[in-house]
This record gives structure tokens, C-alpha cells and sequence, in this order.
């Protein structure tokens, strides 16, 4: 590697001998570092004429109260739940949130991270797209801006990353309904657009192996956002055409579950444990209407206050700490199963 062509701070870094989170600290406040280090750096910044711009970034950052937060899909109100939760913190803590949403949309993400360089905010709170996004944009901009990903991991990326337990979800409510009547079948997209639904998919097989049991998985067709439509669509074709392996269905999500309910409503088909139903329904989330539906959809709940404040507390502590952490860490929360009147 030439001394001249230093791509990026990690190189920098490898080449003074000193590690990244102390090169980043030392960026977000010279003062922040040890004399003998700050000079250490100082003198490799003049061997090697390196000024990458996350420098002048910085200087100006501490002068913000900006912190963005960003989601992939503002109108599905499990998301709007949480950037209501973040808010209120950020707000409460003194600082200016704003708030994105990338619309499902790769080019849409990009676009806001170049909005947010020019806010210089303090932090942001990243919820990415997943396998959707561009991951080396994404790492990028977690180089040059303090964040904090939460509800979708992307292995390696930003300081931190702050979700639910997806495999807490799914063993609660298989073992529930495995316990207490047929075996669930597992009802979800052939193409999610979560990426959280892959482990979801996943922890059932794996629940299903543990108890001896035979998985059953039930693939709709349907693409985007809009999961109640998808639900009810998919639910009708199975339905008609007697595909359903079990009487008992396990959904991905909250809103294939509502959108599934809708479909049973319009054939005339009774869900719930009552003699004269013939489906028991369950799903994951908590979606905040979930306990509106008719009858109300027994679901494993995120803790969306727990989730919400050790995001935003690791974002406020990473920002103490000059914009980096020694390492990585990832802090997952269990779910919890929610008794309602579906299953």
C-alpha cells in the first residue's frame, strides 16, 4: 500500500500502529486521546498527508444536536412504533432527531445517508434495508458518521447493533401451539423483503427438529411492503385450494397474519379455540393493531421500549466516546408471548 494512497481510515490506522477506535476518538476531539498519542497521530497525519473528510466532519459535529434515524418503511406501523420511541428519547436527552424512510428502496437509502452527511449529526440510528442494501455504502457511511444499526443486522457494520431475538419469538410460539393442538405450518413470503423473516423461517425448522416434530412451510407469492395484501391474497389461493397442511398456521409477521384473518373472514371461516372454529392463528411482532383484530392475534412481542432505549443509550454512549467503540457489539432482546383470543 502506498503511503500516498490511503484509502480509508483502517489503513491509516495500520499504518501508525495505533487502532481505529482511537484514530476515530482522536478525529471526533484530539483532546479526547493521550498526549503521547495525540502526537503519535499528529506526526503520521504529516508523514503521510492524510486528511480523510470525516476529519472536518467531526470538528463540526460536536457543534450539532442532530441525529438521524432512518427506517425502511415508515407506513408499516411496527416501525412507526419504534421511531416514536426513539424520538421521544432523543428529544428527552436534548437533542434534534429527524427522521427518514427509505421506502423499501436501495437507491432511496443511499440518498438519505448523503442527506444526513451534510446535517453532520451527532449519530444516527440506522434501521437498513438488509440484504437490500448496498453494504459497502452502508460501511462507509458507518466509517464516516457515528451509528448505531438496530432491527436489521448486517454482520460487520456500524459500531453496534441493537435488535430482537428472533429465535426467541418463533421457540415461544411453536412450542405454545405444538403443545396445545396440531403442529403449526409456517405461513410466509417466497421472497420476504425483511430480512428478519429468513430467521424467522429458520428458527422454526430448528424448534421443529428439537421436538421431533415434521415442519410444514407455506410459501405465498408477493413482493414489496405491503404485507396485509399479500397475506389475504396468498391465504385465499391456499384456502380454496385446500393446500393448508395443518389447522393450526404460524405467520412470519403480524400483518401476513391480519391479512390472513381478512381472508377467513371473507370465506366464512372461524379462527380462534372455540368449538366451532376451525384455524388457530398465531404470528410475531405485536403489531401495535394486533390487539384489534377480530378475534385479537396471539403474537410474540418485540419490547419496543427495551429495543428503543439501548439503541438510543448506545448511540449517546458511542458519541461520548469520540464516534467509536473498542469492538463491535450486538445486544439482542427476547420476545414475549402475548395470550390473545386466535389461537
Amino acid at each position: 500500500m502506498s503511503q500516498n494512497n490511503i484509502r480509508n481510515m483502517d489503513e491509516f490506522a495500520a499504518l501508525c500502529g495505533i487502532s481505529r477506535p482511537t484514530i476515530s476518538k482522536y478525529f471526533f476531539d484530539p483532546n479526547s486521546v493521550r498526549p503521547s498519542t495525540r502526537d503519535r497521530i499528529e506526526a503520521a497525519l504529516k508523514e503521510y498527508d492524510y486528511r480523510p473528510n470525516i476529519y472536518a466532519m467531526n470538528q463540526n459535529r460536536r457543534l450539532t444536536k442532530n441525529i438521524g434515524i432512518v427506517v425502511p418503511y415508515l407506513a408499516d406501523p411496527f416501525f412507526a412504533e419504534i421511531a416514536r420511541v426513539i424520538e421521544r428519547r432523543c428529544i428527552d436527552a436534548g437533542f434534534t432527531p429527524t427522521l427518514f424512510s427509505s421506502h423499501g428502496d436501495q437507491n432511496q437509502e443511499i440518498a438519505i445517508l448523503d442527506t444526513l452527511r451534510s446535517l453532520r449529526p451527532a449519530g444516527v440510528l440506522l434501521a437498513p434495508l438488509g440484504r437490500a442494501s448496498d453494504k459497502a455504502q452502508i460501511e462507509e457511511f458507518c466509517r464516516d458518521v457515528p451509528t448505531i444499526l438496530f432491527d436489521s443486522n448486517i454482520e460487520g457494520v456500524g459500531a453496534a447493533f441493537v435488535g430482537s431475538d428472533n429465535f426467541s419469538f418463533v421457540s415461544q410460539t411453536v412450542e405454545y401451539l405444538s403443545r396445545t393442538g396440531n403442529v403449526p405450518c409456517f405461513f410466509e413470503m417466497r421472497d420476504p423483503a425483511n430480512p428478519n423473516a429468513n430467521k424467522r423461517r429458520h428458527a422454526y425448522l430448528e424448534m421443529m427438529r428439537r421436538l421431533n416434530l415434521e415442519p410444514h412451510l407455506v410459501k405465498i407469492d408477493g413482493a414489496g411492503w405491503g404485507f396485509e395484501e399479500i397475506g389475504r391474497l396468498g391465504a385465499l389461493k391456499v384456502l380454496k385450494e385446500g393446500l393448508l397442511p395443518t389447522d393450526t398456521v404460524l405467520c412470519s409477521n403480524d400483518r401476513l397474519a391480519i391479512g390472513f384473518l381478512s381472508a377467513c373472514h371473507e370465506l366464512g371461516i372461524r379462527v380462534g379455540r372455540d368449538e366451532d372454529c376451525t384455524i388457530r392463528l398465531a404470528s410475531h411482532d405485536d403489531h401495535p393493531y394486533s390487539r384489534f383484530t377480530c378475534p385479537s392475534l396471539t403474537t410474540a412481542a418485540h419490547d419496543y421500549e427495551a429495543v428503543s432505549d439501548y439503541a438510543v443509550e448506545t448511540l449517546f454512549r458511542l458519541i461520548d466516546a469520540g464516534g467509536a467503540l473498542e469492538t463491535r457489539e450486538e445486544t439482542l432482546f427476547a420476545a414475549r408471548l402475548i395470550m390473545r383470543g386466535s389461537a
